[in-house]
């Protein structure tokens, strides 16, 4: 082969390298969230009030979405510690922590990753995190157990045993641990539910051989952005939906499915104790609810979200409810949503 034609060949060599890494780039393997970038609108975000107490959003200029369920901005600082192991049981029990400049102890936000139970880890919850710093808030981003590693009640357990660890220590980081952000998306937003209706419960979601038992696992805010909440109630609410192939979650297959062992529908006990709608009733203290849903969201019905926001302000919970038109599962118009909710974390905290 003479040096032209050698040249040619490793011409169309280094190009089809490039399109094969841009094709793999452009998936991140995840059911949960490959639909995040397939649709975005210009429409204004509309807030509803479940109750004259509730406080109304307002928009902020887009940002990129993230992955995971966590849009804003496209990259996240680096860690002012990494790899914090908040458990021992298993390797996935670890967190980075950013810490703000400015005067301590600080509010502390934690990110709480979306990816169907089963995908994706701290790494892709940071979206957010260049704003929460800016805003003086500090931000813990978790790991937790996946379904692929151990069933349902793992996560919740993990992450309850994330925010007992960060209390604990809140002295050792500068964090306030009276001001305890819940912030996830998806899966992420399930288990920031969680986390708010169960923090003044004892419950088959606190796992004492984790650490700190005698430490809380409360927080004073959730924000949860299209998470489920009723596990057996999503495929009769798509019914009432535009959606015309809606996930299915009762199926044998389905990420809840997958994250409970067993069909949602066999085990209803199970899948209650999954939603985080079965303990609004026992709780005596709530704290305060910011959540969205997009009204395309074919993932996840925008029900889930309306019928949690319903129940929580019966309940006597401050909420602020949400409804994006046009946005899809994890949509980019999420971004707007950002700036909004810190300044209801603001609100909240005085500050």
């Amino acid at each position: 082969m003479n040096p032209g034609s050698r040249r040619h060949a490793l011409a169309i060599l280094v190009l089809a390298l490039g399109l094969l890494l841009a094709a793999c780039g452009s998936s991140d393997g995840d059911e949960d969230v490959a639909v995040e970038a397939t649709s975005s609108t210009t429409a204004a975000a509309t807030s509803t009030s479940p109750s004259p107490a509730s406080t109304s959003s307002t928009t902020a200029s887009p940002a990129p979405v993230g992955r995971g369920g966590m849009p804003g901005a496209s990259t996240a600082p680096t860690p002012t510690h990494a790899d914090l192991a908040y458990a021992t049981t298993s390797t996935a029990q670890k967190l980075d922590l950013w810490l703000p400049e400015g005067a301590e102890p600080a509010p502390l936000v934690v990110n709480i990753h979306g990816g169907a139970f089963k995908a994706l880890d701290k790494s892709m919850a940071t979206d957010n995190v260049r704003q929460l710093l800016d805003a003086g808030y500090a931000v813990a981003s978790i790991n937790y157990r996946l379904s692929g590693e151990a069933l349902f009640p793992a996560a919740p357990q993990d992450v309850k045993a994330a925010v007992r660890w960060l209390r604990a220590n809140a002295g050792t980081y500068g964090l306030d641990p009276e001001r305890f952000v819940a912030w996830g998306g998806s899966a992420g937003g399930n288990l920031a539910a969680l986390l708010g209706v169960t923090g003044d419960q004892t419950t088959e979601l606190d796992d004492a051989s984790l650490g700190n038992a005698d430490v809380s696992s409360a927080v004073q805010v959730v924000v949860d952005w299209f998470g489920p909440v009723d596990f057996l109630a999503m495929d009769s609410q798509f019914a009432t939906t535009s959606c015309t192939t809606p996930d299915s979650h009762d199926a044998a297959d389905s990420p809840e499915s997958a994250y409970l062992g067993a069909p949602i529908q066999t085990v209803p006990d199970l899948a209650d104790a999954a939603s985080p709608v079965t303990y609004v009733s026992g709780a005596t203290t709530l704290p305060r609810f910011v959540i969205a849903h997009g009204d395309s969201d074919c993932q996840i019905p925008t029900g889930q979200s309306q019928e949690f926001a319903e129940l929580l302000e019966q309940a006597g919970a401050e909420v602020t409810l949400t409804i994006l038109p046009g946005a899809v599962h994890a949509d980019p118009q999420f971004s707007e949503q950002i700036e909004p909710t810190i300044a209801i974390l603001d609100e909240t905290f005085g500050r």
